[in-house]
């Protein structure tokens, strides 16, 4: 008996060779929450564990080419965009997002490697306030890529109202890199704080944590549920991958994304 296909997510984001972030994170994360990932590569990077030493960007033609070849095939019911590479390639997208305005977007706003190290042209903040986030549907940027984004406020409640002046639905500020005793995660919509999420402060350091939490939200998003719903039930996803992280290499732990698949989450 045929099974019913798998919904599919296009993703927008960079090679990171170590798997731990990037494409590589991007698919595990959409394969757990029982979608299909449609991988376009953005940039090329050399990085290792512990930081990026450069990235090269994919022209603008041959994403759009990558995309329409997948578009005019699959029925893809999300977008998830991660790092974009260059200023040419968010006008590239920018285009062809607009060409589907039923087909909701995350976009994590990646500027930096999490181990340090450019991923982004120096422009490129503004580029995506100003062409993305108003076509986004959930964004997911963490406090010091909100900070970056609206550079104007003194707070990242300010923050929050500016990037959501953008045009954006939903925002999301995580709180990792913030000095609290647990993360707390800052959900905002109509102008307003929705909820903060709060989790545990695990001990490490974890390198493709954003990614996996916007692909999640993505893949939760194109199985038809709710903004609200996915955005908490990827949290939870999330956590638990960073909870079973591993340190294969000699700089951050990287998040076991399948830690399921082995029945690991009834692991103290």
């Amino acid at each position: 008996m045929p099974t019913a296909p798998l919904p599919v997510v296009m993703v927008f984001a960079g090679l990171d060779p170590t798997g731990g972030a990037g494409l590589a994170a991007d698919i595990e994360a959409i394969a757990s929450m029982g979608a299909q990932a449609a991988p376009v590569a953005t940039a090329l990077t050399v990085q290792d564990s512990r930081h990026v030493v450069r990235f090269e960007s994919v022209a603008a033609e041959l994403i759009l080419e990558q995309a329409r070849a997948v578009l005019a095939d699959l029925p893809v019911a999300a977008f998830k965009i991660g790092v974009i590479g260059s200023i040419a390639n968010a006008h590239a997208l920018q285009t062809l997002l607009a060409a589907y305005p039923e087909v909701p977007v995350v976009l994590d706003p990646v500027l930096a490697g999490g181990g340090g190290g450019t991923l982004a042209e120096g422009e490129m903040a503004a580029a995506v306030r100003e062409l993305l986030l108003p076509l986004t549907t959930v964004a997911t940027p963490n406090s010091e890529e909100a900070r970056q984004l609206a550079p104007e406020a003194s707070d990242l409640d300010g923050c929050a109202r500016a990037l959501l002046a953008s045009g954006c639905e939903l925002l999301l500020i995580t709180g990792a890199h913030e000095q609290t005793a647990a993360v707390e995660n800052r959900l905002y919509g109509n102008q307003r704080l929705l909820e903060t999420f709060s989790w545990e402060r695990l001990p490490f350091s974890y390198h493709g944590s954003g990614c996996t939490l916007a692909s999640a939200i993505a893949g939760l998003l194109a199985q038809g549920l709710e903004p609200f719903t996915a955005i908490h039930e990827a949290q939870e996803y999330t956590f638990e991958s960073l909870r079973h992280a591993h340190r294969p290499g000699m700089g951050q732990h990287l998040p076991n994304r399948f830690f399921w698949a082995r029945g690991d989450e009834e692991e103290g």
